[in-house]
């Protein structure tokens, strides 16, 4: 599996060395007032005397109809296709009406199904929805349909628990929807298995939008968030409360004990946007993106663990508006930068709208722990728009330590925060050092994997934390399992094909993981590949491998789809004489799922019978985790290699997180290597990142057809790493800067009758931001 956050530069950003945290408060259940007995989340499947028990969505809607207090609906074990459940009734709290499974885990809502609550003290539990997707805009619905008999829509005293959704996705990524809206009062969700999200929109929202959605005291505990995929574009928060048109009122929400495990949808895992909420004693586990008090004033985040573990972009909290109180939480390992940083404290807008931001005014940050944070930015986002500072502020008894780097980032005057108590063990600048005492600190590891310092514990500096507020395994269901790591390349079956024919037969039957090895010898490839789950195609040990594709494209990747390329050559010399061959590519249609591309010990070459051959060519609206190459080689081909620009309505979308490309040659490239795009003038998203590091590039990007004419075009690429490169007689490297303080270093590289690389920024006035340096520049060779 390849390591993110080691492919790229660490020079501002050194990653920490990670410490493994684990961590907890005794207080937080406490405070929550959760009551957790009546969550039993134990599989049972028998239907007690008195339950109503229903086999068909034609049973069901016709006794839904004349549901009272104390009934409770059955629903037989088994697929329930296309099933709209309107669940409805006015039960009482002593007397609920409930919907169950028969056996949970076992009642399958699959195709076009949802769930809309409406009326008072319901409960629902047990269900799964997968294999499907809702065909309104939300999966899970605490609100029903208005008509002229009830013109109140909404649920009230109503529990969602031990309830899972998976992958319930619509297959249009950007068509957007919700998957648990929450309107009402009273509510709670609790003990649910939300994951794979990879459809446009929140995972899960709380509603204001009418009077008696607000001041609604839900309750948010013990619930699994899943990994959730990179999004690549805005909208692909975990959890929202409000909006910013509502974020003047009160909420009242509490979100409580639950687990939030690799939710990387955007830069904003939860998004609070309304007041007088708590966050008490949740974990965040290598999530990226923050827990951002993007509107809203009173909010409180206490208890809250975050564990980054030194993956890529992994943050905190971020601190925005009035009277937020952040005390005793512990952040570890997180490696997040700007708005994404372990711990921000933003500037405002003078006089700001509604729905930008608001100045920080009586913020206080009390008594936590930041344990190899990389960031922490006080008044960050600092520019002629963002000049409200933060006021009335305190910063007191924290606790930051760091291995190998000071974290403190100032933007801005930070006198209206007063500092006072705080231990480090780094330098801090000079505008607040009189508010630490710096000092060695130890850190000990204790017997739940947290590191603690026993004096500071002593001195009541830091959060008093002895272990995780709540552990993975106990939040969720028990009966249906915890997402696992990706599929790897190489981890399935080996499969060993000489001959074409083999090799089709192979790519159509591959199982997850595969690894098809080519025996010595020459594939005349007259069928397209089509690969649908994550395979690797490789020559076999000391073979010699040659491709040559017959038809116009080699190799499609379809949506779910993963390639490895490895140890083999690729010929175009037999390919068809016409213009826009393609090696590989994605499919045509949008794609949900993100894929990996990967191609080491890879020689292409002769992609030359016709105008615009092209190596690689994204598909619009699909998304690459990472694109890596290695130890390759590129050789007379009239297009392009790697085309990832199809997102051009700039609308922040892009087509790809990661591209890494390493110890490679390219030469006689009529297009460029690369040809990156990301558009619009949205902050939400952290890439695209772009590694380029001692490759040798000779007569790349001359073509007529190349419009950019450049070697290496990059728009809007939010990370930018070009270092020991040799550059011989090719076009120049055009890097264009856009929005959300992109970072380019452009070091110890050589070029030999090529110019430096052009940077610009788009839409800010001033010199470039890139950093050249140690780079040699000669006219000719």
């Amino acid at each position: 599996m390849i390591n993110l956050p080691s492919l790229f530069h660490s020079r501002v950003r050194a990653l920490s060395i990670v410490l493994l945290a684990a961590v907890g408060l005794s207080a937080c259940e406490q405070s929550a007032n959760v009551n957790t007995k009546a969550a039993s989340d134990s599989a049972t499947s028998a239907v007690a005397e008195g339950h109503i028990l229903v086999s068909s969505v034609a049973e069901y809607q016709n006794i839904a109809k004349n549901l009272k207090a104390g009934d409770t609906v059955v629903l037989t074990n088994g697929v329930w296709q296309d099933f709209e459940i309107l669940f409805a009734g006015e039960g009482s709290k002593e007397q609920p009406i409930r919907l169950m499974a028969q056996t949970e885990g076992s009642v399958i809502l699959s195709g076009q199904s949802n769930l809309r609550l409406q009326g008072r003290y319901l409960e629902v539990s047990g269900l799964v929805f997968k294999d499907g997707y809702s065909p309104t805009g939300t999966v899970i619905s605490f609100r029903g349909p208005t008509s002229r008999k009830n013109t109140d829509p909404n649920a009230y005293h109503s529990r969602v628990t031990r309830t899972v959704i998976d992958s319930f996705s619509n297959t249009d990524k950007f068509n957007s929807d919700t998957w648990v809206a929450l309107f009402g009062q009273h509510n709670r969700f609790d003990h649910n298995h939300l994951e794979g999200k990879s459809n446009a929109g929140v995972t899960m929202a709380v509603r204001l939008g009418d009077e008696n959605s607000q001041e609604n005291y839900h309750q948010i505990d013990h619930n699994y968030f899943g990994p959730r995929p990179i999004l690549g574009s805005n909208g692909g928060e975990t959890l929202r409360i409000g909006t910013s048109k509502y974020s003047l009122s009160n909420s009242y929400t509490k979100v409580v004990n639950n687990y939030f495990d690799r939710a990387n949808g955007e830069v904003e895992i939860i998004s609070n946007k309304s007041g007088s909420n708590e966050f008490i004693g949740n974990v965040f586990y290598e999530s990226r993106g923050t827990l951002t008090l993007r509107h809203g004033n009173n909010n409180l985040v206490e208890g809250n663990v975050f564990l980054g573990n030194g993956q890529d972009h992994t943050g905190g909290i971020r601190v925005i508006n009035a009277n937020q109180t952040i005390r005793n939480n512990y952040m570890a390992g997180l490696t997040g930068i700007r708005f994404g940083g372990g711990f921000v404290v933003l500037n405002g807008v003078p006089n700001s709208r509604i729905n930008r931001y608001h100045q920080v005014d009586g913020a206080k940050i009390e008594n936590n722990t930041i344990v190899n944070v990389n960031n922490i930015n006080l008044a960050a986002g600092s520019d002629a728009e963002r000049t409200a500072v933060p006021i009335n502020s305190t910063f007191k008894n924290n606790l930051v330590v760091n291995e190998t780097q000071s974290p403190f980032k100032l933007f801005d005057d930070v006198s209206g925060i007063v500092f006072g108590g705080n231990w480090t063990n780094q330098p801090v600048p000079a505008a607040i050092e009189s508010g630490f005492e710096r000092k060695p600190l130890d850190m000990q590891l204790n017997d739940s994997g947290l590191r603690i310092n026993a004096a500071a514990m002593d001195a009541k500096v830091g959060a008093m934390i002895t272990h995780l507020p709540v552990n993975k395994q106990d939040v969720g269901v028990s009966w249906y399992p915890k997402a696992q790591q990706e599929v790897a390349f190489n981890s399935g079956e080996v499969v060993s094909v000489d001959s074409s024919d083999a090799l089709i037969a192979a790519v159509n039957n591959a199982t997850p993981g595969a690894r098809i090895e080519l025996q010595s010898g020459t594939y005349d490839l007259s069928k397209q590949l089509q690969v649908n789950t994550v395979i690797t195609i490789a020559g076999a040990a000391n073979s010699d491998v040659v491709l040559y594709p017959l038809r116009s494209l080699m190799v499609e990747i379809e949506d779910g789809g993963s390639l490895s390329l490895e140890n083999i050559d690729i010929n175009g010399e037999k390919a068809p004489d016409s213009a826009g061959n393609v090696l590989i590519r994605n499919t045509r249609l949008p794609s949900l799922l993100n894929y990996r591309l990967a191609m080491q010990d890879v020689n292409i070459s002769n992609l030359n019978v016709n105008h615009s051959a092209h190596v690689f060519d994204a598909g619009y609206r699909s998304l690459a985790d990472i694109i890596s190459i290695k130890n390759s080689t590129f050789s007379d081909i009239t297009g392009d290699i790697l085309r990832l620009n199809k997102e051009q309505d700039d609308l922040g979308i892009y087509n790809v997180e990661y591209v890494a490309i390493e110890n490679s040659g390219f030469e006689n490239i009529q297009g460029n290597i690369a040809n990156v795009y990301r558009g619009g003038t949205d902050e939400s998203t952290f890439g695209p990142h772009f590694l380029f590091t001692n490759n040798t590039v000779t007569q790349v990007g001359f073509g007529k057809r190349n419009k950019a004419k450049a070697s290496i075009y990059l728009h809007g690429v939010q990370d930018t790493d070009l270092i020991d490169n040799r550059f011989v007689q090719s076009a120049p490297i055009v890097i264009e800067h856009t929005v959300g303080e992109p970072q380019t270093l452009i070091q110890g590289n050589q070029f030999v009758g090529v110019e430096l690389p052009l940077v610009t920024e788009v839409f800010t006035q001033g010199e470039s931001t890139a950093i050249l340096m140690n780079n040699n520049v000669e006219d000719s060779l």
